[in-house]
């Protein structure tokens, strides 16, 4: 059996276990994570990535702290320190708010010390449970635009991995190939770290999807000829206007489609939604270290002493996208009114 992304182990006094993605795929290797400063540092070398599976583990972290001295305030603290861990993938802010709320009400209701790790590793178990739901839902939402769709293209990793379930676009993906589509996968490599190629071809090798790995730089080309009937995408954060930030390298395919007229879906979670950011412009945009570019390319191919830009996001405009897949439905038009029609009734 595959070793799952997330996985709590024990009571209130247990561990974390998160799959190491940056071993795979050669290697399945389960990283056990005992406190704050660990997940911390996975988070930040992309150990655990994808938007919906960094607020699972971030809301465990808060249990993490909850067993140490002093706990109100060191879950505080920790609650402070993972916010820090990465700064465009709002489902981690989410998360933590609904953490630190949980925290601030047992505090004004004078709730003894002990209380307060089974309560956090409930609401954490809660979180990740509900985010497993969220998941089938998109996914059944999603199938049902792909009834003609036979080669779909996809960018960076979205699946089981990335989440708490099945997984954003590609849990979309696995869903209609369970109703019998006959589907064919082209999955971009999503440079520098190939989330497509090492994480999204393990995961459909995993389901027995056919696939087959393009170059990022090629799927434009691909688009234009013809070859794609639908583009899915996932989003790191959406803005109150539609705009999706999401892995470097979206925009381009968002661009192709609509010029060629080709079907441009984003499946997300309306826990991806941020309310507070009017536009696009104002998302956060992480960058990385130029090194890590840099570390995938040897000493012959890159001139002594070069220096390289990393940003890890880029921004899609909200008229660029064809639909976008929630766990309430199918928004056709994305608009500010349609997001805050969707974020209505939102925990």
């Amino acid at each position: 059996m595959p070793l799952p992304s997330i996985a709590w182990h024990g009571d209130q006094a247990g561990s974390l276990r998160l799959l190491d993605q940056t071993q795979l795929p050669s290697r399945q290797v389960e990283l056990k994570i005992d406190t704050v400063e660990a997940l911390v540092d996975a988070l930040r070398r992309l150990a655990v990535r994808g938007a919906p599976a960094i607020g699972i583990a971030a809301a465990y972290g808060c249990v993490l702290a909850a067993r140490q001295t002093g706990a109100f305030e060191r879950v505080r603290g920790a609650i402070a320190a993972l916010r820090r861990a990465r700064p465009t993938a709002v489902n981690l802010f989410w998360a933590l708010d609904r953490m630190a709320k949980l925290v601030d009400r047992l505090a004004a209701e004078q709730a003894p010390a002990t209380r307060l790790g089974p309560r956090l590793l409930e609401e954490a178990r809660a979180i990740h449970a509900e985010d497993a739901e969220l998941c089938e839902r998109m996914g059944e939402h999603g199938a049902a635009l792909l009834r003609d769709r036979h080669n779909l293209l996809t960018h960076c990793n979205t699946g089981r991995l990335a989440t708490g379930g099945i997984g954003t676009a590609l849990g979309v993906i696995v869903t209609a190939a369970r109703q019998g589509m006959d589907l064919h996968v082209l999955v971009d490599e999503t440079r520098p770290l190939l989330q497509g190629a090492r994480l999204t071809m393990f995961e459909l090798a995993e389901a027995e999807i056919p696939h087959t790995l393009v170059a990022d730089g090629a799927a434009p080309g691909l688009i234009a000829r013809g070859e794609v009937d639908a583009v899915l995408v996932g989003a790191d954060r959406i803005a109150a206007n539609g705009d999706v930030a999401n892995k470097v390298g979206t925009l381009a395919l968002a661009l192709a489609a609509d010029l060629y007229d080709v079907p441009f879906y984003v499946v997300a979670p309306t826990t991806s939604v941020d309310p507070s950011i009017a536009t696009g412009t104002e998302i956060p945009i992480e960058e990385r270290s130029g090194a890590e570019l840099l570390a995938w390319l040897t000493p012959t191919l890159v001139p002594a002493g070069s220096v390289a830009r990393n940003p890890a996001f880029d921004v899609t405009p909200a008229r660029l996208v064809t639909a976008l897949v929630t766990e309430h439905g199918v928004s056709a038009g994305v608009s500010a009114a349609s997001i805050k029609s969707l974020c209505c009734g939102r925990r």
